[in-house]
């Protein structure tokens, strides 16, 4: 099984920066992608950022040039910096990660969620 646990988050003024970090654990031979998505309630998760092994990276157009994904493949580790935080960036934050695990000997493929932390924007 693959888990992955977040930190990071909480209340930050408009403009503010913050951090989040994300650690996956388990039996892992591989990880395609990472990335963040967020939640506000009674709406769709929506993606955030991704960034493949490579270091190719995808933004949502409303938080190009604010925000910045990164991650360490030897640690299994994404992290999004969040800079000039605007109110309508709270929400709660997922982190992603797509690839492969062993099981019993075998490659399995796993696509596990974090269990989200809030981000809230506000005065």
């Amino acid at each position: 099984q693959v888990q992955l646990v977040e930190s990071g988050g909480g209340l930050v003024q408009p403009e503010g920066t913050l951090g989040l970090a994300c650690a996956a654990s388990g039996t892992i031979l591989r990880i395609n992608a990472m990335g963040w998505y967020r939640q506000l309630p009674g709406k769709q998760r929506e993606l955030v950022a991704t960034i493949m092994s490579g270091g190719s990276t995808n933004y949502a157009d409303s938080v190009k040039g604010r925000f910045t994904i990164s991650r360490d493949n030897a640690k299994n580790t994404v992290h999004l910096q969040m800079n000039s935080l605007k109110p309508e960036d709270t929400a709660v934050y997922y982190c992603n990660a797509v690839g492969t695990y062993l099981l019993r000997g075998l490659s399995r493929s796993f696509d596990a969620w974090g269990q989200g932390t809030q981000v809230t924007v506000s005065s």
